[in-house]
């Protein structure tokens, strides 16, 4: 682990940095403006890890009401590839899950792509499991994997 990581709510002056990891990150990346307006709506939820002050990760999260469940759901995570394999993304996991149980949410869900085996073994290893696939989920067409967490 990196020892200068710090975890912190997400600025608005971060959208840029996080668009830009973003784009190194995945084949489909949010534009800029997605992420800007997902700060409008989970200000919260909506983490970053800093290195030195530079935006190296975040994570993009929100709660949603059931009616019967209040459950985090993580939309978004990514580290800048030159740190990754360093703890930084479990650090970001745990801080956002931190914050969904202070929400009084029973659990986390997000989805992976099938393709994604590492991004599963790195959930895995953090109490997910898989609950159900989505056909065509992503832009490609390709298939995602529903993973959750319980937190009872």
């Amino acid at each position: 682990m990196h020892p200068e990581i710090t975890i912190r709510r997400t600025r608005p002056a971060d959208i840029d940095r996080i668009a830009r990891i973003e784009q190194e990150s995945f084949i489909d990346p949010w534009k800029a403006a997605v992420f800007a307006e997902a700060l409008s709506y989970f200000p919260e939820t909506y983490f970053v890890a800093t290195c030195r002050g530079e935006v190296v990760g975040f994570i993009v999260g929100g709660l949603e009401d059931t009616g019967e469940e209040i459950y985090g759901h993580i939309c978004n995570l990514a580290v800048t590839p030159a740190l990754r394999k360093a703890g930084i993304a479990r650090r970001l996991v745990e801080r956002e899950e931190q914050q969904f149980a202070v929400e009084l949410a029973t659990g986390v869900q997000l989805e992976v792509r099938v393709s994604n085996r590492d991004a599963q073994q790195f959930y895995r290893r953090l109490g997910y499991r898989q609950v159900l696939r989505f056909g065509g989920y992503y832009a490609n067409g390709e298939d995602a994997l529903v993973m959750m967490k319980w937190f009872r």
